[in-house]
Parts: structure tokens; sequence; C-alpha cells
């Protein structure tokens, strides 16, 4: 099939290895955050906060997170141009949701004299994956990972290496970026950049996917 977004998608894969001297130009890194910024999310709850991980101190602290679990991927954290912490807000509240929905009338997109009934009857999909405790984190992580398809997508239409990591220790990182996270809970962080040609044991190889007729039925 040939299409500028298969080609990007059958060309894209995790890099294993950075080129340190390789950045992300600036120009590059606002587009990133933008399209990060317009992710879509159930209900446009966008209960996420994401931490750009650019500077050689950010990259340290990063790095001295993965002292007790997951050191294969810590030479990412400093090696990678930057890596971009994507976190959820565990506890999203009808006050949260008010941020929203204000937002919505004051872009134009939802009529003022709808905004009680747009507030309280979006947020009865919140609502139902919340627990007696106010927990809701399974719902609102959900959404993080809608935004981290879209990061992925971005990097590879741009030409821009990447690697999703799920491993990555949530407490650590809680502790080590308390201040930035403000309560929210990181479980998956992308790093990204521009691959080590002599040593990204990954890049190149053949796409590996099930047929179409394993998994997708049209009725």
């Amino acid at each position: 099939m040939s299409h500028p977004i298969i080609a990007d998608l059958t060309k894209r894969y995790t890099a294993k290895r950075y080129d340190a001297q390789k950045k992300i130009s600036t120009a590059d890194m606002e587009i990133i955050k933008e399209a990060l910024r317009l992710s879509a999310s159930s209900i446009n709850s966008q209960p996420w906060k994401f931490i750009v991980i650019e500077s050689d101190a950010a990259k340290q602290r990063l790095h001295d997170t993965f002292d007790k679990k997951y050191q294969f991927n810590q030479p990412h954290a400093k090696t990678a141009s930057h890596t971009i912490l994507l976190a959820y807000n565990p506890e999203f509240t009808l006050d949260d949701y008010r941020k929203v929905t204000d937002v919505e009338v004051s872009s134009g997109h939802l009529p003022a004299d709808r905004y009680e009934s747009f507030l309280h009857g979006a947020f009865t999909f919140a609502e139902a994956n919340t627990d007696e405790k106010g927990f809701n984190g399974n719902w609102t992580k959900a959404q993080t990972y809608i935004a981290l398809g879209n990061l992925l997508h971005v990097l590879a239409r741009m030409g821009i290496d990447s690697t999703p990591m799920e491993g990555v220790d949530k407490e650590r990182i809680g502790d080590v970026f308390k201040n930035e996270l403000e309560g929210y809970v990181c479980e998956v962080a992308v790093a990204m950049g521009y691959h080590l040609d002599s040593d990204d044991y990954n890049y190149g190889l053949p796409k590996a996917r099930l047929p179409m007729s394993d998994i997708l039925t049209v009725i």
C-alpha cells in the first residue's frame, strides 16, 4: 500500500540506542508540544500532565529514577534528546472538569447557556469510572494512552525516533518529580531523538505484524 501515513508507520520502530550529540530542534519541539495539547480524550477531559525532560539536570534526575529497576531503559534518560513523562490525574473531579467546560465556552465551542447541562451531563462518563474513594485513575490513564499513540505517530511523521517506555518506576518518578507532577501519576514515558547508527540493533529490521485477517473483521 502506497500512502504517506502507511509509510510513516511502516518505518516507525522502537529505538534502542540514541545519539547523544543529535538534538531535536526548538521548532520541532514546539510542534510536538502542540500536538500533545491537541490530543483527543473522552469528554475532552484532558486529565493529563506532560513533563518534558530537556535540561542536563532534569536528565540526571530521570536517570536516577532507574536506580532500583528497569535499568535497560536508563541509558535513554541521558542519550535521548528529550523524554516526555505522560502523567494522569488519579482523582479527576467535577471541579477539574469545570476548567475544561470554561474553555469549551471561551473557545466558542459551547454556547454559554448550555454550560451546566454540558458539565453535569458529560461528567457522568467520569462518574461511571470513579470508585467510592474518588479514584478514577484507570479511566484517566486510558486517556493518557490516547495521547501516547498520537505522540508516536507525530514523531514518525517528523522523522524523529522514539522509545515508548512502560518500564519506568512510577514510585521513584513520583518522588523525584513530585513538584512537577503535583499529584499526577506517571507510568509511561517516551524517549525521543535520533538513533545511534552503529549501535541500534532494532533499526532497519522488517516490520513484524500479524496478518490483517487475524486482527480485523468487517461486518
